[in-house]
């Protein structure tokens, strides 16, 4: 009886023991896989990055012309617009990131609601930059308005979808590749955007206007624009006008699409922040941010690669219309250029991954010097301009790609070096944000300003040589010179491969320490 009764333990045991075990391999492979991102969950990620680049392309490459020659303000008005939109857009960066960070988890998560809650007024407020009131007297405050609120709910938008990266998984190679499929949408998005405004304006351009009177006497020497559209009297500016709002009226569509399609097929994962803690105030998270060495480097460094490649794009439609002659075909080069820096993201992708971020960032950015000299010394060949923009878009897709990827880095980063504090994802981003928006608001500022020095005419077939010299220094000389400046920063940029690696590991035993105490507490209540 005694035998029975211990062959009955026996059995009991084991079979406790085989569903402890069970129910421990289960346990493991759950956070084995929660981790790990679909492909699907990869691409519905990626789309909603294209609203922000869309509408930022179009604005980046296209408004100062429009303001100029189809809004037809004073350059010095336009100057005021521009830097005071990416001005206020900048100053908003981290005040949202804060708020944010300090949102309460809902069934949609922390960043979600962001996004959904932004997306209808920004594309109403959108549509509105690319209408021209009916009045004279105060349009400078209508487009202020209305950009200014524009980029205020684009930050909205913005900032969570760029902190979301740290959400969505804790595993860094599933980051990275999130991200890569991020920054090909991204560049894609650029690309739509170029092609939906560019082509559209493109197809209802107005001619331009032959105001030479007292303008010979003082510019003896001026370029000719070749194919000028004098003659087609078809076309006219309201044509132009209703082009760019059937234009804004795509993009608005395409905006909310990509925010339905992130919402429906991307998930915040809670247990992604990893370390459990209290999150810091705004203040403090300002100073520890902004006091940290690793990212105020990356930061910096980036901040001038950035305004170079602002610098580029702000200007690059003023450049072939009137200093390359280019006046029917800067959409196409535009396009051209958007076209080589999609299918350039999967090379640079394995680059960084194969020889490191730090030397990808080097050899990346360098790629572009070449091709901004090359750019301005070519005189009004548009096969060899097309040549040569389609190589200088690889290093465009190199500038938008390495940021976006080595961020995350600085954040791990900086999780191990402060394991007691958490909720800080938003502001490294924000900041981020901020550093670059004010750049570019700069950058728009000061070169809309400078054309109102040389004597820019609005929407006039000729330009004074000083208008051209001016675009040169924009597009070309000044660039070369801020990538240098940033890369010399970058050079201080302490974290390499072996760090970054090392950084992964402990924030790997950390969140398998966390599971385990969290597994073990699931398996007892199974027993």
């Amino acid at each position: 009886m005694a035998k029975g009764e211990g062959a009955e333990q026996y059995s009991n045991a084991s079979l406790l023991n085989k569903s402890v075990s069970s129910d421990a391999v289960k346990l493991a492979k759950k956070h084995e896989g929660k981790h790990k991102l679909s492909v699907c969950n990869k691409i519905c990620y990626a789309i909603g990055g294209a609203p922000y680049q869309i509408t930022a392309s179009a604005l980046g490459f296209f408004l100062q012309i429009y303001l100029l020659d189809v809004a037809q303000l004073n350059p010095s008005y336009a100057s005021i617009i521009l830097f005071s939109g990416r001005a206020w857009d900048a100053l908003t960066d981290p005040t949202v990131g804060f708020l944010v960070s300090r949102s309460p988890w809902t069934r949609f998560g922390r960043m979600m609601p962001w996004i959904i809650l932004s997306t209808p007024l920004a594309v109403i407020s959108y549509f509105l930059i690319w209408y021209v009131p009916p009045f004279e007297d105060g349009k400078i405050f209508w487009y202020i308005f209305f950009y200014c609120i524009f980029q205020t709910l684009q930050t909205c938008f913005h900032v969570p979808y760029s902190a979301l990266t740290m959400f969505i998984t804790s595993e860094q190679k599933e980051r990275d590749s999130a991200t890569a499929y991020r920054m090909t949408v991204e560049v894609f998005g650029i690309l739509l955007g170029t092609a939906i405004q560019g082509q559209i304006v493109g197809m209802a351009n107005a001619p331009c206007l032959n105001r030479t009177e007292g303008f010979m006497a003082n510019h003896t020497n001026f370029t000719a624009f070749a194919g000028q559209n004098e003659s087609d009297h078809s076309i006219t500016l309201q044509h132009t006008r209703d082009a760019y709002m059937i234009a804004s009226g795509v993009v608005c569509v395409i905006y909310v699409l990509c925010a339905v399609v992130l919402s429906a097929g991307v998930r915040e994962q809670r247990e992604a922040v990893g370390i459990r803690s209290k999150p810091v105030s705004f203040f403090e998270g300002i100073k520890m941010v902004m006091g940290y060495g690793p990212y105020a480097k990356l930061v910096m460094g980036f901040l001038f690669t950035s305004l170079a490649f602002m610098l580029l794009e702000g200007n690059f439609a003023l450049f072939c219309s009137y200093t390359l002659g280019f006046r029917d075909d800067f959409q196409n080069i535009l396009l051209v250029i958007m076209i080589s820096a999609t299918l350039a993201i999967p090379f640079w992708q394995w680059f960084l991954t194969r020889f490191g971020k730090k030397t990808a960032t080097y050899v990346g950015i360098l790629s572009a010097v070449p091709f901004m000299i090359l750019v301005v010394s070519i005189k009004g060949n548009l096969i060899v301009t097309y040549v040569v923009c389609f190589f200088s878009g690889v290093a465009v897709a190199a500038a938008l790609l390495l940021p976006w990827s080595m961020l995350p880095d600085v954040v791990d980063d900086f999780k191990v070096q402060n394991p007691n504090t958490t909720g800080h994802e938003a502001i490294f981003y924000s900041f981020y944000v901020f550093f670059t928006k004010f750049a570019s608001g700069i950058s728009l500022g000061v070169s809309t300003l400078s054309l109102d020095f040389a004597g820019y005419v609005t929407r006039g077939c000729h330009q004074p040589d000083e208008v051209h010299l001016t675009l040169k220094m924009l597009v070309s000389g000044a660039p070369v010179i801020l990538i240098f400046i940033g890369l010399a920063i970058f050079y201080t940029y302490p974290i390499n491969e072996k760090r970054r690696k090392g950084n992964c590991k402990i924030l790997q035993e950390i969140r398998n320490d966390e599971d385990s105490e969290s597994d073990s507490t699931e398996v007892t209540n199974m027993i």
